[in-house]
């Protein structure tokens, strides 16, 4: 496959995620059935799908894209002090900074008894529903998807927490290719808010 179909590709998943909100996996699987593509079609990776959201929001949402991200951010910073015992990680849109208001936040929540997430939002009278991800170890783990109302925005969030070992933490910060981690706690959010604030 050439190096212009991967672009192609790349570039109508990112319309997909950024107007639609998609996941960027069914994003770029649509991708593919839209610019009619053989099914087995060689995908983009993530960078490249990242680099042309992050393109796409410079030439199309650059007026409203960061009043969202920052909404969401301090959302899901909220909800992190909340689930603070589960050592939340931030990650996705809303930690990479290409998040709009059809982004769901998502919290990796490392835990020393993974039911006990479960436990606490029941407790907390918090409705949500189960679903299943791939785990950093390959394997199927639970994520519970509650659906939060976001003041700032006028509109419930899906808040999607993947319930994690606590082992699972380790080798979790490393850097990717571009020198930005996947995920961050509650202080690095912090951090990154700050370094937003208006001066």
């Amino acid at each position: 496959m050439n190096a212009n179909t991967t672009l192609e590709i790349a570039a109508t998943a990112a319309r997909l995620i950024v107007e639609e909100g998609l996941e960027w996996g069914p994003a770029k699987t649509r991708a593919v059935k839209l610019l009619g593509l053989p099914a087995r079609t060689a995908l983009p990776n993530n960078e490249q799908i990242e680099a042309q959201v992050r393109e796409y929001i410079a030439l199309f949402c650059a007026d409203t894209q960061p009043a969202e991200l920052l909404a969401l951010r301090e959302l899901a910073a909220r909800w992190m002090a909340r689930l603070a015992e589960f050592r939340p990680h931030l990650c996705g849109a809303v930690w990479r900074g290409t998040a709009t208001r059809l982004s769901s936040v998502h919290l990796q929540l490392y835990c020393d008894d993974t039911k006990s997430t479960e436990i606490t939002l029941i407790n907390q009278g918090l409705d949500y529903d189960v679903g299943q991800v791939r785990g950093p170890r390959g394997q199927n783990v639970d994520c519970l998807v509650l659906h939060v109302p976001c003041p700032a925005l006028g509109e419930s969030i899906p808040l999607a927490l993947t319930i994690l070992d606590k082992d699972d933490l380790r080798g979790a910060l490393k850097p990717d290719a571009q020198g930005l981690t996947e995920r961050g706690d509650l202080h690095a959010l912090q951090r990154l808010l700050q370094e937003s604030a208006p001066s």
